[in-house]
């Protein structure tokens, strides 16, 4: 037989049986961060539910996930609800609205959190003055609220001794290890593996979001909530620490096939417990919860399976 004929054989051969022939580029999160290990667990889970599909999971964060999907460079990619509705509305730091980012799934709540050591005397974001900080790369989420905290307080980068900018939570966590940052700020769950770490090597603090900080986030954006880190969550934390809050959820390029987004959304629902393995606070989610607008454009095939199950 011919090798076009070969071929379109094949192509037929997936098409009947019901399989999807793609690649599909996957964002996920900074190393050392939950992202990286619950990507993993979706990478193996569609390609078990869906045949003929490729996932490769690559490193990511927030923003850049939303624009890499926008530009093409990705198909599906972890986000942050808080900051994908600033892309859709084409504010800063995006360049311009997205156009081609539509929602999957949500899947659990993050937490901005501010770790200090001990020694450095940080009760509160105003105590940031003077101090050495360590985040992660300009526009990433976590820089952005921490731009946004200082702005609050009347501080700004040049404030603080120093600023630095980590693209892996683990190196921020060897800066602070060493003492050449004091105070560390990061989005992710609670508890974080990156802070338990640094716990396990140097005395820390967990600095509490006030009031007023709080009612300027939610002011600049109502994605923005107000979340509790429990006491007990890392070691030689007594006592509750209210925490700025926001969701993790799943976007896809707009224009993915609607059967592999169906089939996608539909593998996580069904496996709940393999994700929440990974990620403890995803224990429980339901339908209803994963399809909660959030603001963004819900993706034809989410939708469809939202849809079948009774969720919307």
């Amino acid at each position: 037989m011919p090798a076009a004929r070969l071929i379109a054989a094949a192509a037929l051969a997936c098409m009947t049986s019901g399989a999807v022939a793609q690649q599909v580029t996957f964002m996920t999160g900074p190393q050392g961060g939950s992202w990286v290990p619950l990507g993993g667990a979706l990478k193996g889970m569609w390609e078990k539910a869906i045949p003929g599909l490729a996932v490769t999971a690559t490193p990511g964060a927030g923003i850049a996930n939303v624009r890499g999907v926008d530009e093409g460079k990705a198909q599906v990619g972890f986000a942050n609800s808080s900051t994908t509705v600033d892309g859709i509305a084409g504010r800063a730091p995006y360049p311009k609205a997205v156009k081609n980012v539509c929602q999957v799934a949500n899947l659990y709540p993050q937490y901005f959190q501010v770790v200090a050591l001990a020694d450095a005397k940080v009760a509160s974001f105003a105590d940031f003055k003077g101090k050495s900080l360590v985040t992660q790369p300009k526009g990433n989420t976590a820089e952005i609220l921490t731009a946004m905290v200082l702005e609050a307080n009347g501080l700004n980068y040049q404030s603080l001794a120093k600023a630095n900018f980590q693209a892996a939570y683990t190196d921020a966590v060897s800066m602070m290890k060493d003492g050449h940052a004091q105070v560390f700020t990061l989005g992710t769950t609670a508890p974080a593996s990156a802070v338990m770490d640094l716990a396990s090597a140097r005395d820390v603090t967990l600095v509490p979001v006030d009031d007023k900080t709080m009612a300027a986030l939610k002011k600049a954006n109502p994605g923005y909530n107000k979340l509790v880190i429990k006491a007990g969550t890392y070691p030689k934390q007594t006592q509750d620490v209210p925490a700025i809050g926001y969701s993790t959820h799943v976007v896809a390029a707009c224009d993915l096939p609607e059967e592999t987004v169906y089939r996608m959304t539909k593998a996580m629902a069904e496996n709940v417990d393999a994700m929440s393995a990974v990620v403890k606070s995803i224990s429980g989610l339901s339908p209803k919860d994963m399809a909660i607008d959030i603001g963004v454009p819900m993706h034809k095939g989410a939708a469809r399976y939202y849809k079948e199950k009774g969720a919307i």
